[in-house]
């Protein structure tokens, strides 16, 4: 997502430009340096080399009584200079990804912001028979593009790694790794390896236990999860179910808890309620709740403490939907579960795609071509 500078440009001409984006008109003249906490270092000790695969086959190898299939592993990866709606590249690790065979589709498209490059992350991984993660992640600020992509790459291995994975304890797993990342951008941004005081991103992560036909989700922000479900055993109609609500400001128990800590909620006079610090312009986030971000968490009360749900899967449930707000900004969740569900689960590619499409054209109509945020499906 984009970011407006206070330095050397017409305010007003930045205000409408990024009246829908994450970041609004900050000081960039705050020069107090806000260090994260110290991470928990048994979990950041080999994090970073860890091989993501290998810890797949430690849980492998603890179930064998589990006929488990193929492993795929796929995510994003950062591009610099990309065009407007290309593609973000795509890294493949283990089996080869069927999308038609696996009902999975997926697209990452740069919107029209020449000053940065696509800000979203996403990840997929997949053991055939036993589980599934899923995520997508936001970024914005000037460095949210390097935020969204660490989080893409090491929130995944900390829910692999935690033993608790295994046992099925996945509320309190889901929030520990959410608060150990957390701790761990705080350490990297000390250690001048991530710039996180100003940038971060959005966090919504799905994990689906094939075995027990649950599915579990974790959030912070505004990337939302949406079930597709027939209503009923003809299947012919279907309904949006929002898994995960949107962390913003203005609502009632985020203020108050922003409120509480020090921090101001003021409206930006078009679109978005923004969170301050007390006595400053900064960070102005449109969300209450994110991942980075240090200053905003130090001093204008956000958080990175992710609400959790838990979903029982049964046979009408047809379709899990996790897109980055580029989509649902004009986009209502029926909308996009009934544009999917003509395609079928064969062509779950062409839907993604046809999508996001349908995403960039709106934000067009919509905006007139001034600006269109990055769109990931």
């Amino acid at each position: 997502m984009g970011c407006a500078s206070s330095n050397g440009v017409d305010v007003n001409v930045e205000k409408s430009k990024q009246r829908r984006l994450s970041v609004g008109i900050v000081d960039k003249d705050k020069d107090t340096e806000v260090k994260g906490s110290k991470p928990n270092m048994g979990a950041l000790q080999g994090l970073l080399a860890e091989d993501l695969l290998k810890l797949v086959a430690s849980h492998q190898s603890s179930m064998p009584q589990v006929a488990v299939g193929r492993r795929h592993s796929l995510c994003s990866v950062t591009d610099d200079g990309k065009i407007s709606f290309a593609n973000k590249s795509v890294k493949l690790l283990g089996d080869e990804l069927d999308p038609a065979q696996q009902g999975i589709g997926f697209t990452c498209r740069k919107g029209f912001k020449p000053e940065s490059p696509n800000q979203d992350s996403w990840s997929l991984l997949k053991v055939e028979n036993l589980f599934s993660i899923y995520g997508v992640y936001d970024g914005h600020g000037q460095k949210g593009h390097d935020v969204s992509e660490f989080v893409r790459e090491n929130l995944p291995k900390l829910i692999l790694r935690d033993e608790r994975f295994k046992t099925g304890d996945m509320h309190s797993l889901l929030k520990d790794s959410f608060w150990k990342i957390q701790d761990i951008i705080g350490f990297m941004d000390e250690q001048q390896t991530l710039s996180a005081q100003m940038s971060g991103t959005t966090a919504t992560v799905a994990v689906h236990d094939h075995i027990q036909s649950k599915l579990f989700l974790a959030h912070v922000a505004d990337s939302t999860a949406v079930l597709g479900k027939f209503e009923d055993a003809s299947r012919k109609k279907i309904q949006a179910i929002q898994l995960t609500r949107d962390h913003k400001p203005n609502l009632k128990d985020e203020k108050a808890r922003i409120e509480k800590a020090g921090g101001r909620v003021v409206f930006d006079g078009y679109a978005n309620h923004r969170v301050y610090a007390k006595n400053g312009r900064y960070p102005g986030l449109n969300m209450s709740r994110c991942l980075g971000d240090l200053l905003g968490h130090a001093e204008a009360g956000c958080s990175c403490d992710p609400e959790i749900k838990e979903v029982d899967l049964g046979p009408l449930d047809h379709v899990l939907l996790l897109c980055s707000d580029g989509v649902w900004e004009f986009i209502t969740p029926t909308e996009a579960v009934t544009l999917v569900h003509e395609f079928g689960p064969a062509k779950a590619m062409v839907a993604a795609e046809r999508l996001a499409k349908e995403a960039w054209d709106r934000w067009i109509q919509e905006e007139g071509g001034a600006v269109v945020d990055d769109i990931t499906v």
